[in-house]
């Protein structure tokens, strides 16, 4: 087998014969409702991934915020994980919303 456990395969294979379905969702889903929530997904990896970017950068130093520098820069980094999704990000939004609406077509 490819390493996946069997019950695993079971379920896939069911779900794609059609045996189990979907929760049901309305037809016609919102498409920008979905491309919103892909949106607000891929800000939020963008901010993760910029929180492990900026972890080990000092905020003590001359200049530096002292203790509420870290709170501030963690509130700056959803701005920017949110002003990047909304400007095209990484594409992660793009898929997101394909599968979306991929999934709702299925039930």
């Amino acid at each position: 087998m490819n390493g996946l456990p069997a019950a695993y395969s079971t379920a896939t294979s069911a779900l794609h014969a059609g045996a189990v379905k979907s929760p049901a969702l309305p037809k016609g889903a919102d498409e920008a409702a979905t491309r919103k929530a892909a949106e607000e997904f891929e800000a939020l990896f963008l901010t993760q991934m910029l929180e492990s970017m900026f972890k080990d950068i000092p905020t003590g130093g001359t200049f530096g915020g002292g203790p509420a520098e870290g709170v501030y820069r963690t509130f700056l980094l959803q701005e920017y994980g949110k002003a990047i999704a909304k400007s095209g990000g990484i594409g992660l939004a793009d898929t997101v919303t394909r599968e979306m609406m991929r999934i709702q077509e299925i039930a």
